[in-house]
């Protein structure tokens, strides 16, 4: 891992990858392992401090045990304190116990290590814009005149809040599940979470046993999965990737993909605190209504609403088409064919983001490839 240099400069690089969680370390790993063979290489840039992406944000109470999985890192096999895989590192094992932010951060930590790639960090990008034949990155007072971008900064940046009437007059306190802390600061609360996903499901499984009520409430009546097949995931990233290629603003896969019944959903249901309600019409300052007349006092909303794809660096380079998206043709992006998105859209997965690094590293070396020969003719 490399440290940013504070003065003002400007350094010419090959690719510029910004972000270094699960799709930008892929990305990292190909351009590492295929090239360039020639030029002034790659640099990583992460907005944070440390190692491990999204994952170093989540709760201390969100343990190994109740991962549905970690998905592995290219060439890196993750493991459990359980496994009797010897070819695993011994820096991947993890006990079951122990945190997840915990747990990935090492293990995205060896990762970087282990495979020499160019990190600097905390480096957050301000703006991507043209520059003649690169595209220029700006962080503050430093910057990077790139031949290709590959852009990986993911969602967790940007919370969806979604509004609601009355929401400014609500008396007590909300949050979004990214500013969820743990169970302890909800005893004796009357809570209200909002979300069909996961995040909201550990949420009502934790403070269950600690607030004075629960209330789940969804826009669509939630989906539970015993399995989810090859079969299952290639038609919902397919959903995906049609809306991104028609340049409409990308669905979450994990919105079309239902709950699976993991640890965390099984403990919930036990609990009786996945009894869902249709969303409320209104937020009083005391409690949230319904059009019917229901009403339920609330001291706390939950919104686990999911997340927005972290884009806003972007903005100079004017990509957004009329439906509101960005068109892709794969990772690339149709609009400036030196950028291409990953963990965007259809690779917005762990599993989908591996590829997408890998497909971005390949397409972004072989066109480094054919410009160098283009310019040596």
């Amino acid at each position: 891992m490399g440290s940013p240099d504070e003065s003002n400069t400007r350094r010419e690089v090959d690719v510029v990858v910004i972000g270094a969680g699960q799709a930008g370390l892929s990305s990292a790993y190909h351009l590492r392992r295929d090239g360039p063979a020639r030029g002034t290489g790659f640099v990583v840039l992460d907005a944070d401090p440390l190692p491990g992406g999204a994952w170093r944000h989540r709760p201390a109470t969100l343990t190994m045990a109740k991962v549905h999985g970690i998905f592995d890192l290219p060439g890196s096999r993750f493991r459990t304190a359980e496994s009797t895989d010897r070819t695993a590192d011994p820096d991947d094992s993890a006990d079951a116990s122990r945190p997840v932010a915990e747990v990935v951060a090492d293990y995205f930590a060896a990762y970087e290590r282990r495979n020499d790639l160019p990190v600097l960090r905390p480096v957050p990008v301000d703006s991507v814009r043209e520059d003649g034949d690169r595209l220029l990155v700006g962080a503050g007072n430093r910057e990077w005149a790139a031949r290709a971008v590959i852009n990986a900064t993911g969602t967790w940046r940007r919370p969806y809040w979604p509004a609601y009437p009355g929401a400014a007059d609500f008396a007590g306190r909300q949050l979004h599940s990214a500013g969820y802390g743990g169970p302890a600061e909800f005893a004796g609360r009357r809570v209200v979470v909002v979300g069909g996903g996961n995040s909201a499901a550990q949420i009502l499984s934790e403070i269950a046993d600690v607030a004075a009520a629960t209330t789940w409430v969804t826009r669509r009546p939630p989906v539970f999965r015993d399995s989810f097949t090859r079969e299952d995931g290639r038609a919902a990233v397919a959903r995906v990737e049609e809306r991104v290629r028609a340049g409409l603003p990308p669905q979450s896969v994990v919105s079309v993909t239902g709950l699976a019944y993991t640890t965390v959903v099984k403990e919930a249901l036990r609990k009786g605190a996945l009894t869902r309600l249709s969303m409320f019409d209104r937020i009083l300052p005391d409690g949230v209504l319904w059009s019917d007349g229901r009403f339920v006092p609330a001291d706390v909303i939950v919104w686990a609403t999911g997340f927005r794809p972290d884009l806003g660096h972007l903005a100079p380079l004017r990509l957004r088409e009329p439906g509101g998206g960005i068109r892709m043709d794969g990772t690339r992006v149709v609009a400036q064919p030196r950028l291409h998105l990953v963990g965007y859209g259809p690779s917005a997965s762990t599993v989908g983001a591996n590829r997408a690094g890998r497909a971005a590293a390949r397409e972004v070396v072989r066109m480094l490839a054919e410009n160098m020969i283009v310019g040596a003719v």
